[in-house]
């Protein structure tokens, strides 16, 4: 009933804020990359200044998990490659795909061959890619690095959460049942808990509604610039990978990593055109890189800023 409640309350305001975006995708690279809590975010969304009332006398104490040793995940059969001055390691995957495949992640290279292709033409691939490997391993070990350095955020009633490009308010109170309800004009969160609630629980309310908005929000932008392209998508869901934004299979189902709501809206459309043209192009060639430009000309910034931004994203689920 929340999310019922919650998205008749919200529903008339967002599409009229849609219709306005995307009117105005380029501000946000005539804008510059400044970003802080106290700048307005990329949308038309009001950004009020931190509310200075507690609303919570006293505030809700969420009982903390206990520290635990995470526990014991099988080890996963790593080969092992000398490439150039180094050892490089990669798990290997068969499949019936007609190519080698490459993925890089923050656990390192992962390799996917066909059943026909023998262990010499695999090892031949990577040392034919390792510039590109090499390359993205130290790209993902730096991201890596900088987002250990950045602090969690703390649970607590005020805490800011990044939502469409900018920041919103979690408001924290005691209520006889769980309930969920979002102020697009204040932009405040606010999360009714039952007396014994855990940190745990809340972070998968927060979590249920980020999701929950993601979905209306990417399926209209997916029927909006598949229009635009001229392609039909069979379906649509959304995923949580942790390393990819989105996906598009032989069979035209797209998937779309909820966590893009972090972000602002041109940076989504980016990722929703970028996927709806994999129905054209199953690659990333020229012709790929032309539909993109054809339905989102701005492709190259938006591409370097979700790098940006994601990088500057705190944990926030860990």
């Amino acid at each position: 009933m929340d999310r019922i409640r919650n998205a008749r309350h919200f529903a008339p305001r967002l599409q009229r804020w849609l219709a306005e975006k995307s009117e105005a995708q380029q501000e946000l690279f005539a804008a510059g990359d400044a970003r802080s809590p106290a700048a307005a975010p990329a949308s038309h969304f009001p950004v009020p200044a931190p509310a200075t009332v507690n609303l919570l006398r006293p505030p809700v104490q969420l009982r903390r998990p206990d520290p635990t040793t995470p526990p014991a995940t099988g080890s996963q059969d790593k080969r092992q490659l000398l490439v150039g001055e180094y050892i490089l390691e990669y798990v290997l995957k068969r499949s019936t795909r007609r190519s080698i495949g490459f993925m890089v992640d923050d656990t390192g290279l992962y390799v996917t061959a066909p059943k026909r292709c023998t262990l010499a033409d695999v090892d031949n691939a990577i040392r034919a890619k390792q510039h590109w490997i090499l390359s993205k391993l130290d790209e993902r070990r730096q991201r890596r690095a900088a987002r250990l350095e950045k602090p969690p955020v703390v649970w607590d009633d005020g805490a800011r959460l990044p939502y469409l490009g900018g920041d919103i308010t979690l408001r924290l109170y005691h209520a006889p049942r769980n309930r969920t309800e979002f102020d697009p004009v204040a932009m405040e969160l606010s999360m009714g808990l039952v007396q014994g609630a855990t940190e745990q629980l809340l972070k998968e309310r927060v979590k249920n509604w980020y999701k929950a908005q993601a979905e209306g929000l990417f399926q209209q932008r997916l029927d909006v610039y598949a229009a635009r392209l001229g392609v039909q998508y069979a379906g649509f869901s959304l995923s949580s990978a942790d390393t990819r934004w989105g996906s598009c299979t032989a069979e035209r189902t797209i998937r779309l990593n909820w966590k893009l709501l972090h972000f602002s809206l041109p940076l989504i459309d980016y990722v929703v055109a970028h996927e709806l043209c994999h129905i054209l192009e199953m690659n990333h060639s020229a012709r790929f890189w032309a539909n993109v430009g054809r339905i989102y000309p701005q492709y190259e910034e938006a591409k370097q800023l979700l790098r940006k931004r994601a990088a500057e994203l705190p944990p926030l689920f860990t």
